[in-house]
């Protein structure tokens, strides 16, 4: 019997690496790996030393989505609050990037959907087949890919239930990076290095003020932004960040 956690987490730099590790249930998301999740994002957000995720899955595969044999048996994939597999209605103030190795089907696409950035292999595989089992994309499949490509290439996919390559979803826009088999993690993590060169303030700023903007009028954003906006005018990384660039150095961020 192999008692691995279903999720595992590594310290790479600034950067925290999430692997879902079930692979031989195709890294399918059950109570454990819901909980697994929650926690791993838990300690994201609470390493002061961490700037970023990044989350995959073990063994070449994302995540097959919901584990239909443990929702059978009364097992649910959610965390209360925090949508599926912990993940997708969480609020996070730390970017997270998704690195999509083979399968990202169901509510494994809808972990990607769920992150901030999508590194994924040219021969990845997304889809959203819930239709085909009598369901819905219900963890922001339905709500987040119409926003994020096309409406009607977006209902596409909902409405059939067919599958797109890496390639594919690179240019429809729902990956940034698309890179050879087997080099998701690595980019992922480079990209995460990158993002963790900026102001940890900013960083999570943007994300609150990108959520608060989602679906407002104009003038409610621009209100919503307010507040976040004066609060970094008067944090000591501002002021570090100027006089850096004054003294044409490296900004030393505190976070503060």
């Amino acid at each position: 019997m192999d008692n691995r956690p279903p999720v595992r987490t590594e310290r790479i730099g600034s950067t925290l690496l999430i692997t879902i590790d079930r692979p031989t249930a195709r890294n399918a998301v059950n109570a454990a790996v819901a909980a697994g999740l929650a926690a791993a994002l838990d300690a994201l957000e609470d390493g002061g030393e961490l700037r970023a995720g990044v989350l995959t899955g073990a063994e070449g595969t994302f995540s097959a989505g919901m584990d239909l044999k443990a929702a059978l048996a009364g097992e649910s994939p959610e965390v209360p609050g925090r949508g599926f597999g912990g993940l997708t209605q969480a609020a996070t103030s730390k970017p997270l990037i998704a690195a999509v190795e083979g399968w990202a089907l169901g509510g494994g696409f809808e972990l990607a959907l769920g992150c901030d950035l999508v590194v994924a292999a040219e021969d990845a595989t997304f889809g959203l087949p819930e239709v085909t089992r009598g369901l819905v994309a219900a963890g922001g499949g339905v709500i987040r890919l119409p926003k994020r490509i096309p409406y009607h290439l977006a209902m596409e996919l909902l409405l059939t239930g067919e599958t797109i390559s890496g390639e594919r979803a690179g240019a429809l826009g729902i990956a940034n990076r698309v890179v050879p088999a087997g080099t998701a993690v690595d980019t992922a993590v480079h990209l995460a290095e990158r993002l963790a060169a900026n102001a940890p303030l900013a960083l999570a700023a943007v994300k609150r003020i990108t959520r608060a903007a989602d679906g407002v009028p104009e003038p409610d954003a621009f209100r919503a932004q307010e507040w976040e906006i004066a609060a970094l005018k008067s944090s000591a990384d501002v002021r570090e960040g100027m006089t850096a660039f004054a003294e044409r150095r490296a900004p030393r961020w505190q976070g503060k």
